[in-house]
């Protein structure tokens, strides 16, 4: 099979060969004439304000309770045991989201039964619901939901029972 430069593709193909070998021994050295301008106000990825920090901590239900996104605050919400900091997801989890009775609870029984039900939320003056009776599937749905909010949001604390404080 012989090299034909009769042909177009070739004849093209071996211009442009030898065009990017020119650009490789002989770079642009050409100095701009302007200086940039577009971060001469400042840079504009920095954020406005920083969250303010979120130490690891151990809730109760009770002590979980306020932080359901009502009047700008954090949100809050656990998956068997583990507080998951989903103020990211405002829009799902705030007081207008389609999770909105999640925020400041235990979401434990509703994440695995796939239920927004407020039925599905154990009430925070209650014991911690023990899951005992989920089927094997709705083990392995909750625990798929423990593994996306682990993936996406931050874990900032463990829940336990109101007397064990």
């Amino acid at each position: 099979m012989a090299f034909d430069l009769g042909t177009p593709v070739n004849t093209a193909l071996l211009l442009y060969i030898f065009y990017a070998i020119q650009r490789i021994i002989f770079p642009s050295s050409s100095v701009p004439k302007t200086v940039p301008n577009e971060f001469k106000h400042g840079y504009t990825w920095m954020p406005k304000s920083h969250p303010p920090t979120l130490l690891f901590q151990t809730y109760t239900p009770k002590t979980l309770a306020p932080f359901n996104g009502e009047d700008g605050k954090r949100i809050l919400l656990a998956i068997k045991g583990v507080v998951y900091d989903v103020t990211a997801g405002r829009n799902f989890y705030g007081p207008s989201g389609m999770y909105a009775n999640f925020a400041g609870r235990d979401a434990s029984r509703g994440m695995a039964k796939q239920s927004f039900e407020e039925s599905m939320l154990t009430p925070i003056d209650q014991p911690l619901d023990k899951l005992e009776d989920l089927t094997p599937e709705e083990i392995e749905n909750m625990k798929g939901w423990m593994e996306h909010f682990s993936s996406k949001y931050i874990i900032c604390g463990r829940l336990v029972e109101n007397d064990a404080v």
